[in-house]
């Protein structure tokens, strides 16, 4: 199945990065390369709307949890006296890479019907495992 989801890194993230050699920026495009080849790959072997879908609610799934792992880096960091400004860009692209995949129309509401289809058939449960 083809579908273009093109992903790149937001401008506010490029600057939200400290001047350095640019080993940061470089880690950034590698990353959504990699998950862009990936998502494509996916995609590519996906044999319907419904396949497809399913591909990118991993894609999203997996996003969402790093999101979330960096987030709770941040006060860590600055209760130790580092600063999170890494961590802060890693959690912002997530959200933002996110988001870039929900953009795509036909996909956005497969997604939804994907994740309802997933809560159900992994079963209710109220609160964190």
């Amino acid at each position: 199945m083809d579908v273009d989801v093109d992903l790149g890194i937001p401008r506010g993230v490029l600057e939200s990065l400290p001047d350095d050699d640019g080993t940061a920026e470089e880690d950034l495009r590698r990353a959504v390369a990699g998950y862009r080849r990936a998502l494509e790959e996916g995609f590519e072997a996906a044999a319907d709307e419904a396949e497809a879908a399913s591909v990118a609610v991993d894609f999203l799934e997996y996003a969402e949890g790093r999101a979330e792992t960096y987030d709770e880096f941040v006060p860590e960091l600055r209760a130790w006296g580092q600063s999170p400004i890494y961590a802060i860009a890693w959690r912002d692209l997530y959200i933002e890479l996110a988001g870039q995949v929900y953009e795509v129309d036909w996909l956005a509401e497969r997604i939804d019907r994907e994740r309802n289809y997933r809560l159900v058939d992994d079963g209710i449960r109220f609160g964190k495992d």
